[in-house]
């Protein structure tokens, strides 16, 4: 692993493989870059991967501010830019994908490509503002630890929960969920907090494809449906038996989807 110092932030991050192209993959909130492990192996024999941890998350720098979308778009942008990665084939999964729609839109010219999984346009509905904002005042407080339930029932669907061949992935990812800091809380009100980008999304010109979990209950497929009307010419794809983490619920499905979509760019 390395760290690259880029818009005022130390961001930890993971490259392997190499080839005329790049990959670059952004986690969702609570999780980190270690969670495109498959994909990362399946695709550097072809492309530079380039795996990294948002401000806060992860191994990277809590610098106390930006936890906000946009910050962590010009985060993003500035680490492609930095690791001279453009144009990248971008992936984004949940909250890399709010800040991959960002980049795509704000930032075209660093954008071969866009993979949005499990992710949505649209703000978070009011009910869930509430609920995780309280959440999140408990997790400053106490720490993350006695709320794993929660977290891993959002983040792993039925199928995963119930699956003995994956009990092994779940235990391992409940550890993590369990051992996160106290600070984890602000990149969880960002999340909870951001912007609808409905009227921008529009402009987001590349490419497009968009992965959903069948089992999905944080943004279940239909939230899919904003996406795919607001972005002409995106593709999308329903995985059976994925959650809100499809890249480790299915990720032989994700890797296939990706490659399928990629290779006609391929050289």
């Amino acid at each position: 692993m390395a760290r690259v110092k880029v818009n005022g932030v130390e961001l930890n991050y993971q490259e392997s493989g190499s080839g005329p192209e790049t990959i670059v993959f952004s986690h969702g909130l609570l999780m980190d870059h270690t969670m495109f492990a498959p994909q990362r192996a399946a695709f550097e024999k072809q492309y530079r991967v380039i795996a990294y941890d948002h401000r806060a998350q992860g191994e990277s720098e809590d610098p106390g501010s930006g936890y906000d979308m946009d910050t962590l778009t010009q985060d993003s942008a500035a680490l492609i830019q930095t690791l001279k990665a453009a144009p990248c084939h971008f992936a984004g999964l949940s909250m890399g994908g709010f800040i991959g729609m960002r980049l795509a839109a704000h930032f075209p010219q660093l954008v071969r490509t866009l993979t949005l999984m499990n992710t949505t346009v649209e703000k978070e509905k009011l009910s869930n503002r509430i609920r995780y904002g309280f959440l999140a005042q408990l997790v400053k407080l106490i720490g993350p630890a006695p709320f794993t339930p929660i977290a891993v029932k959002e983040l792993f669907g039925r199928t995963t929960r119930h699956s003995e061949s994956r009990r092994s992935m779940l235990e391992s990812w409940t550890a993590k969920l369990r051992a996160r800091p106290k600070n984890i809380a602000h990149s969880l009100q960002a999340v909870m907090n951001r912007l609808d980008f409905t009227g921008e999304v529009g402009s987001i010109r590349c490419p497009t494809l968009i992965i959903t979990g069948e089992d999905d209950t944080a943004q279940p497929p239909r939230n899919s449906r904003s996406l795919t009307a607001g972005i002409p010419g995106a593709k999308v794809v329903c995985i059976p038996g994925a959650g809100h983490s499809s890249s480790l619920e299915e990720p032989d499905a994700v890797i296939a989807a990706m490659r399928e979509f990629m290779s006609p760019r391929d050289n």
